[in-house]
């Protein structure tokens, strides 16, 4: 039996945080009725519409929505509003990234629907919170994960200009932050009977993500600078480049017990009970002098070749993987990170696997893609169906533009 289900969730998102957070719910079993307008859900169309390239795919969205049916609907008609508050009403979780004023004005928050659905698990998931004077405004990872939480400011060295982090990245955070809130909701619920209101956003989620820094500077009143290569805290914790041009990261968190291996390894043996290199006092105050030693010993070598040495001397590393890498990285494939979509062609890029996993095994329990994702309002006859509506009634939902066309049947094999 797959994880959850005969759990019901009604998803009303769109890009990504909310459509990816019950896309791992889709993935754990549950029925996931995702509800777009007539027109579908804008990340259908990122890369032809948005990037303004030639390409009528979209793998993440693929990503995010694989296993889900769709109700493609306008709430800004009376009648569409109606049908999803109908659908809403069979659901076990609402979830919804849309902004808060929005929900409120057509009815869709969480004090209108629990009124009549007290059981219900709300999933709330914005850019900037439910409170504050900011609360409403637009925000894309970019903007409220990386740029106002404070990450991008923590990744940028000094003197340099900030990163742009990978798409998506916030989202993806957020997306699993909710859906581990929406899995405590339902345990309570399982216990209690009473649904309730779970919140989050990209702008905690990215707070947390800093955590450590952000603790130390509640903790101690101050915080410490971004971080240089050249000059890090403890230059066996930084990025080095081998001598074939690929990077990697010394993890010599513990530095004092790492540094024997590791200068063993570099054949710098003499550096140990080097003054300036003897402690991590020491090797912070010479951060500068040690980089530039270890990284010309490291450019004699290519990674390959430094891979087999650090095993030899138990050295902690870790290579820094480009997207192709890790479509072949043993390690990558063997822990589960790509998967076979039910429906999709197979792909030849990685083990014959076409699709990301979601992060999350279990033991007893089935997960993974229950199928690839809807065509636009592929379901609305079934889901619809079910609520009592009939084929006339269908129609004339479709002729005033309520409903999305009827899709495409697929051609026959």
């Amino acid at each position: 039996m797959s994880l959850l289900k005969g759990v019901r969730v009604v998803e009303m998102g769109l890009w990504v945080a909310g459509p990816a957070s019950a896309g791992i719910l889709a993935d754990w079993g549950a029925e996931v009725i995702k509800l777009e307008m007539p027109t579908g859900d804008p990340m259908r169309r990122l890369y032809g519409a948005v990037y303004g390239l030639d390409e009528d795919r979209c793998p993440p969205f693929e990503l995010y929505n694989r296993g889900k049916r769709s109700v493609a609907v306008d709430v800004n008609q009376p009648d569409g509003l109606a049908l999803i508050k109908r659908l809403i009403a069979t659901a076990d979780v609402f979830v919804t990234n849309m902004r808060p004023k929005f929900l409120e004005r057509v009815g869709l928050d969480y004090a209108t629907l629990s009124v009549a659905q007290p059981g219900l698990v709300y999933a709330s998931l914005t850019a900037y919170g439910l409170t504050g004077p900011d609360c409403d405004a637009p925000g894309y990872d970019m903007a409220a994960y990386s740029g106002r939480s404070g990450i991008a400011e923590r990744a940028t060295p000094p003197g340099a200009e900030p990163p742009v982090l990978p798409g998506g990245l916030g989202d993806n955070v957020s997306a699993i932050t909710m859906v581990a809130g929406i899995m405590g909701a339902l345990f309570h619920r399982a216990r209690t009977g009473e649904g309730q209101l779970v919140s989050t956003s990209l702008l905690r989620a990215g707070i947390y993500s800093i955590g450590m820094d952000v603790a130390t500077r509640i903790g101690f009143g101050r915080g410490s600078a971004p971080q240089s290569r050249q000059r890090p805290q403890n230059p066996l914790m930084n990025s080095y480049r081998a001598g074939d041009g690929s990077w990697f990261w010394l993890v010599g968190a513990e530095s004092q017990r790492h540094w024997p291996g590791i200068a063993a390894a570099l054949g710098c043996t003499e550096l140990v009970d080097d003054p300036r290199f003897n402690s991590p006092r020491e090797r912070r105050r010479n951060a500068e002098v040690m980089v530039t030693i270890l990284q010309g010993l490291i450019a004699n070598r290519t990674r390959a070749e430094w891979a087999e040495v650090f095993r030899e001397h138990d050295v902690w590393w870790a290579p820094i993987n480009s997207i192709d890498d890790i479509m072949t990285d043993p390690q990558v494939v063997a822990s589960g990170a790509y998967v076979a979509v039910p429906g999709r062609p197979p792909s030849e890029l990685v083990n014959g696997f076409n699709g990301v996993a979601t992060p999350i095994d279990f033991s007893r329990t089935q997960v993974g893609p229950m199928g690839p994702p809807p065509a636009i309002g592929a379901d609305a006859d079934d889901l619809l169906g079910a609520l009592g509506i009939d084929a006339a009634e269908l129609a004339r939902l479709r002729a005033s533009g309520v409903l999305a066309p009827a899709p495409e049947a697929p051609p026959a094999s």
